[in-house]
C-alpha cells in the first residue's frame, strides 16, 4: 500500500490541503497529514485550525511514495524554508520518488531545481520560481514523478491525478463519479 504524506504548515491553503487527503483517503491511500512546526496544530491561511497527524520531527518516511506541498500564503514560504522538508524534497526527487505541488507551491519544486526539463504549471504569477520547466497553463500537469497544478479551483482534478498515478485510473474515475465532479 502506498503512503503520501501531505505537509501543512501555517499559512497553508485550507482546501488545496484537505481536498487532497480527503479524496486520497477515499481511495484508500494511507495519507498523513505532516506538520512542519513541532505542533500538530497548524492554522491555515484562512484562519483554520487543522490537526495533523504528526509533527515532522516524528514523522517516518520510509515507505512513503509521494510528497505533496499545499499552497497559499504565507504557508507555501514556510515550506520553502523549513530546511528538513526541502532536504526530503530533493532526496525523494534523486530517489525519482513522486512529489506534487499545488499552487504557489511549485516554486519550493522549482527553487530545489526539481522542475529542470519538466512540464509545470503553477498560480498565475509565480512562473518565474519554476526554474528550468517546460511552463504550461493546464489543470494539472503531470511529468515523470512530478505532478503540478495550479490552485484552489484545481485542487480535485490534482487529487484525482494523484489517485490515478497511485491506485489506477479505473479508481480515480469511480470517485469523480462518486463525488460528482463533472458529471450531471
Amino acid at each position: 500500500m502506498s503512503r503520501v504524506c501531505v505537509f501543512l504548515a501555517d499559512g497553508f491553503e485550507e482546501i488545496e490541503g484537505l481536498t487532497v487527503v480527503d479524496i486520497l483517503r477515499r481511495a484508500g491511500v494511507d495519507t498523513q497529514m505532516v506538520s512542519i512546526s513541532s505542533d500538530r496544530m497548524v492554522t491555515g491561511s484562512h484562519k483554520i485550525p487543522v490537526q495533523a497527524d504528526v509533527c515532522m520531527e516524528e514523522a517516518d518516511f520510509s515507505g512513503t511514495e509521494l510528497l505533496v506541498l499545499p499552497g497559499g500564503m504565507p504557508g507555501t514560504l514556510n515550506l520553502g524554508a523549513c530546511d528538513a522538508l526541502t532536504g526530503l524534497l530533493v532526496q525523494f526527487h534523486k530517489e525519482g520518488k513522486k512529489v506534487a505541488a499545488i499552487c504557489a507551491a511549485p516554486g519550493v519544486l522549482g527553487d530545489l531545481g526539481i522542475l529542470k526539463g519538466k512540464k509545470a504549471v503553477c498560480y498565475p504569477g509565480f512562473e518565474e520560481r519554476l526554474h528550468g520547466a517546460n511552463v504550461a497553463y493546464d489543470k494539472v500537469a503531470v511529468d515523470g514523478n512530478v505532478t503540478t497544478s495550479r490552485g484552489m479551483g484545481t485542487a480535485i482534478p490534482f487529487a484525482l491525478a494523484l489517485v490515478e498515478q497511485l491506485v489506477s485510473k479505473e479508481k480515480a474515475e469511480e470517485l469523480k463519479k462518486g463525488i460528482i465532479y463533472g458529471h450531471a
